[in-house]
């Protein structure tokens, strides 16, 4: 039972990420809203906060389920040449990401570079696009993976050969993203946010086996994201939010609200409690913490769909650490934001 257990898991991730479809899943945080360049590349520079953004990002998921995924980002982002443009401003930014899945090691490591601009329409809203160039790598160990050639009747042969065409046990391609994101904010305790982005629109190539085997097209990710923040008082800041991603067959839904306390009475220190729900999957609790421009944010996977009877409905753990600041504090803030 446990070979052949072995042999389910071994296909299952190969089939989910370097199928002959080639549909592949993008790295992904449940805190998705604390990866926003990963979300959208027309976030880059939009930090309401400041002029400059670095951030972090782990998540460690199913680690009762033999080999845990495990995804790492760090990402950095600054506002440029506010000074020469009317209510405008440009974003720089770039990010890096890595993740490890499943028996076979699979390792995807993507780095890439963004550029956006941000326009104020008037006095209450705002339009920002962005692009991003990616350069993404994928490799797997396959003398970690058992095949069905591999099965003699009573056990699996590593030694024989496994029957498969592969041809590189890595992958290399370019990726081109672009978004746009539009904001509205009526007064200074209403801000509403909605975005959409859309990915590999260069239709990039994935394939570790023989040309020709199969549709190798990395397939188009669309990505919309729905935020609003609402100060309901002078110590309570509500941030209500949606994520929505469809890539080939493959939709993912995330919603939930989160809320920031001030403890300081200026908004210097803030309490964030928060609770989050993906569509069929999990319940998400979130709790974090604020202070000088730090953001500390810690949130939990609780499977909630069939999967729970293998993992004891221990999905994952996420955290996030973000740094914003300011580079000239004697210029005010251009990018809107609900704040104490």
């Amino acid at each position: 039972m446990r070979q052949i257990l072995k042999l389910i898991c071994g296909i299952t991730v190969l089939s989910a990420t370097i199928s002959l479809k080639g549909v592949a899943q993008d790295l992904h945080f449940s805190q998705y809203f604390n990866a926003p360049l990963l979300v959208n590349p027309a976030n880059t520079g939009f930090s309401p906060d400041g002029d400059y953004r670095l951030g972090v990002n782990y998540r460690n998921q199913w680690a009762t389920v033999s080999n845990p995924y495990k995804t790492f980002s760090a990402f950095g982002d600054v506002q440029l040449f506010g000074d020469r443009f009317e209510n405008g401003w440009v974003g720089v930014g770039g990010a890096l990401l890595r993740d490890v899945a499943g028996t076979g090691n699979l390792t995807s490591t993507k780095g890439f570079g963004s550029i956006a601009y941000h326009q104020a329409l008037g006095l209450g809203s705002l339009l920002s696009a962005g692009f991003n160039v990616g350069f993404v790598n994928k490799k797997v160990d396959f003398n970690k993976l058992t095949f069905d050639n591999q099965w003699n009747g009573k056990f699996f042969d590593i030694s024989a050969p496994t029957g498969e065409p592969f041809v590189a046990n890595q992958v290399n391609y370019t990726t081109l993203q672009a978004g746009i994101n539009y904001a509205l904010f009526p007064t200074e305790d209403i801000y509403l946010n909605v975005g959409l982005s859309v990915s590999n629109i260069n239709s990039p190539k994935e394939n570790f086996f023989d040309d020709g085997s199969a549709d190798v097209t990395v397939p188009t990710r669309y990505t919309i994201f729905l935020n609003g923040s609402f100060r309901t008082s002078d110590a309570w800041i509500v941030n209500p939010n949606v994520y929505i991603s469809k890539v080939s067959t493959a939709t993912e839904v995330v919603g939930g609200v989160n809320a920031q306390r001030d403890l300081s009475g200026d908004g210097n220190t803030q309490l964030i409690l928060g609770a989050y729900y993906r569509l069929n999957d999990a319940v998400i609790p979130m709790v974090g913490f604020q202070q000088n421009g730090y953001k500390l944010t810690f949130s939990y996977d609780a499977t909630t769909s069939t999967l729970g009877q293998y993992n004891n409905n221990r999905g994952g753990y996420e955290l996030s650490i973000i740094k914003q600041g300011i580079f000239d504090n004697s210029r005010g803030l251009k990018c809107p934001a609900v704040r104490f």
